[in-house]
């Protein structure tokens, strides 16, 4: 996935260029072909912001995680193991768009919260353990809140600044702007040069 900065700091090198699907976005559970849901969900990544983007890869490790819940309740090894292994493909892809250059203190927490998650994920993969599944879900939900604000925010500051009829100015609009320059001489009508104005 190629990520875009945003004034968030936290994507990588590529800005600029436009975001590719991830496979663990493309193909959700149940998903087959080119399905109305998979044509609107193609638009949806399509035209997201780099952080609505990150919003959409939460919410799909949230959902593979339900899905491999579901399949622990059920017996369904699949299930289970397709849910699993998607939501750990989505926790690497959170944990390679983190950019260190831009906030190395912001960087290293997102880093650490995606690696605990992505290691509790391969414990409740292994015990088939609906209460580890069950805490990796609540800190997702936390972090789609904490993002979910972020695109709240950013959404606000594009919408004010579209809003903007001319740039603020820097100088009160009475006052001249004085400058340590001498006055040029003025020209008056008989075609004389003036130095007293």
């Amino acid at each position: 996935m190629t990520h875009h900065p945003t004034s968030s700091g936290a994507y990588g090198p590529n800005s600029g260029k436009r975001a590719s699907i991830p496979a663990t976005v493309q193909n959700g559970p149940g998903s087959g072909g080119q399905s109305t849901p998979n044509a609107y969900l193609k638009t949806r990544v399509m035209s997201a912001s780099p952080a609505e983007l990150r919003l959409l890869l939460i919410d799909g490790a949230i959902r593979f995680c339900d899905q491999a819940r579901s399949g622990i309740s059920d017996g369904n090894h699949e299930m289970i193991f397709t849910g699993f292994s998607k939501a750990r493909a989505i926790i690497t892809e959170l944990i390679s768009g983190l950019n260190p250059e831009v906030d190395p203190e912001l960087y290293e927490r997102l880093t650490g919260l995606y690696t605990f998650i992505f290691t509790r994920l391969v414990d409740a993969s292994s015990e088939k353990s609906v209460a580890i599944i069950d805490e990796v879900v609540e800190l997702l939900r936390y972090e789609r809140e904490t993002w979910s604000l972020l695109v709240e925010n950013l959404t606000s500051e594009n919408t004010s600044a579209a809003a903007m009829e001319e740039l603020p100015s820097t100088a009160p609009a009475e006052e001249p702007v004085k400058t340590s320059a001498p006055e040029l001489p003025r020209i008056i009508p008989a075609g004389r040069i003036s130095t007293t104005g």
